[in-house]
C-alpha cells in the first residue's frame, strides 16, 4: 500500500471544502440554502479592471511564463497603494512581492523561514490556514488567546511567560478575522517590541483594510516594523477579484528575498492578463471603496437585525466582511449553525472552527444580498413547523 505523509496525518481538510460539499448536496435535494457563511464577494469587480483583462489577452506575449517578481508596473501599482491608502513608502525593486493570493503567501513564508521543530505562534480564534500551514511544514503549533476582553488582541504580558526559545514565527491579523476587530496600535506597537526582543517574525495577514474602515492600517505605520515584520495584502475582498487570486507580499528586502527564493521554485508567474487587471485595480481612486462600503453598510444592517431575532450580540463597532456574533442561549456554535442549516436552510460558520475561543460565536458573511438576507430574516422570525 502506498501511504501518504506523515505531515497529512495532522492535517485535516479544510473546513469550507467539506461542508461546502454538504451545501451543495442539500441544494442538489431542492434546500432552498443561503450562504452566509463564506466570504467569497458576489459583487462584480470595477468595469475598467474586466476591461483591461480582455485587452491585455490580445497582448503580444500575453500567455508566456512571466517573471517570478511580476511586472514592473504590477509592483509600482503595490507600492502606490501603500503610499496612497497607508501613507507608507515601499521600495518596488526590493520590498514587495507579487503572489497568486495571499494563502500562497502564508504557506511561501512558513517554507521560507521553518525548520522542522522550530515553533509558531497562531492566534486562537484565527485564519485556519496559519495552522495548516504550521503542521504541514512539521513545525510546532503554539496557540495564543484573543479574547473579547482583550480587545481580540494578543496579551504580551502572557506571551513573555512562555518558553519563546524556538519560536521563529507569530501570525496575527488586523482588521483582525473572525471577529472584525480594529488595530489597535498601542498594543500592536507592544507587539513588535516583543517579537524584536526575542527574534520572532511577525506577520500581519491584512486582506480587511478597506471594508468598512475609516482608518486604513497597515503595520508598517508602526516603529520598528521594517526590522520583524512582513504584511500580506489581497485584492480578494476589496475589489471582488477573489477569482483572481492576486495578494502582495510587503517587508525588508532580507525577508522579501527569502520568500522569493522559495517562490521562483514553485511556479512560473502570474498569468499577464491578470496582472496587468490587477494593476488597473490598485490604482482606482477611493471613491471605489466608498461605493463598496455603501452596500457593505446596509447589508450589515440587516444582518444586526437577524443577529438581534436570534438573541445573538454584535459589536458594532467592527469592521471587514463579516459579522461575528456572540451567542447568549445554551447553544454552543455547531449547535445554533446546525438549527440554521437544517431548519432555516441558512448556512453560517461556527466560531470554533477558528478555534475554541470562538465556541461561544458565529459568524455571518456580508457576500450575500440584500434580497436573500431579506429572506433570512424572514425565515428566522417565521415558527419552525410542527
Amino acid at each position: 500500500m502506498i501511504s501518504v505523509s506523515n505531515r497529512l496525518q495532522e492535517t485535516k481538510e479544510y473546513y469550507f471544502s467539506k461542508k461546502l460539499r454538504e451545501v451543495a448536496q442539500l441544494k442538489k435535494q431542492g434546500k432552498p440554502i443561503i450562504n452566509l457563511g463564506i466570504g467569497s464577494p458576489d459583487l462584480a469587480p470595477p468595469q475598467e479592471v474586466v476591461e483591461e483583462l480582455m485587452k491585455a489577452t490580445q497582448a503580444p506575449g500575453a500567455y508566456q511564463y512571466q517573471a517570478y517578481k511580476g511586472l514592473d508596473e504590477l509592483r509600482e501599482a503595490m507600492c502606490n497603494f501603500y503610499q496612497t491608502h497607508y501613507k507608507v513608502d515601499v521600495n518596488q525593486a526590493e520590498q514587495v512581492l507579487p503572489l497568486m493570493g495571499s494563502k500562497e503567501g502564508i504557506a511561501l513564508i512558513s517554507m521560507a523561514f521553518l525548520n522542522e521543530g522550530d515553533e509558531v505562534l497562531v492566534p486562537n480564534p484565527g485564519y485556519p490556514t496559519y495552522q495548516a500551514a504550521t503542521k504541514l511544514l512539521n513545525a510546532k503549533l503554539i496557540s495564543y488567546d484573543l479574547t473579547e476582553e482583550n480587545t481580540w488582541h494578543p496579551e504580551v504580558e502572557a506571551l513573555q511567560k512562555l518558553d519563546l526559545s524556538r519560536v521563529k514565527l507569530m501570525w496575527i491579523n488586523y482588521p483582525n478575522m473572525p471577529t472584525g476587530e480594529t488595530a489597535d496600535k498601542e498594543k500592536l506597537q507592544e507587539l513588535i517590541r516583543f517579537a524584536k526582543a526575542n527574534s520572532i517574525l511577525l506577520v500581519n495577514d491584512n486582506p480587511y483594510s478597506m471594508v468598512l474602515t475609516d482608518e486604513k492600517f497597515s503595520i508598517f505605520q508602526l516603529e520598528g516594523a521594517h526590522e520583524v515584520c512582513l504584511e500580506l495584502n489581497s485584492l480578494s475582498k476589496s475589489f471582488n477579484l477573489a477569482g483572481f487570486r492576486v495578494g502582495f507580499l510587503v517587508g525588508n528586502s532580507d525577508f522579501i528575498s527569502a520568500v522569493l527564493k522559495v517562490k521562483s521554485n514553485m511556479d512560473s508567474g502570474m498569468f499577464f492578463p491578470i496582472q496587468k487587471a490587477a494593476t488597473k485595480a490598485l490604482n482606482l481612486d477611493i471613491s471605489w471603496f466608498a461605493r463598496q462600503n455603501d452596500i457593505y453598510k446596509n447589508r450589515r444592517a440587516l444582518i444586526w437585525d437577524i443577529c438581534d431575532s436570534l438573541d445573538l450580540t454584535v459589536n458594532k463597532n467592527a469592521v471587514g466582511l463579516f459579522v461575528w456574533a456572540k451567542i447568549n442561549a445554551s447553544l454552543s456554535a455547531e449547535e445554533l449553525a446546525d438549527e440554521l442549516l437544517y431548519d432555516k436552510n441558512i448556512f453560517v460558520t461556527p466560531g470554533t472552527v477558528f478555534g475554541d475561543n470562538g465556541g461561544n460565536y458565529v459568524r455571518f458573511s456580508l457576500c450575500v444580498s440584500e434580497d436573500e438576507l431579506e429572506v433570512c430574516k424572514k425565515r428566522i422570525l417565521k415558527p419552525k413547523a410542527v
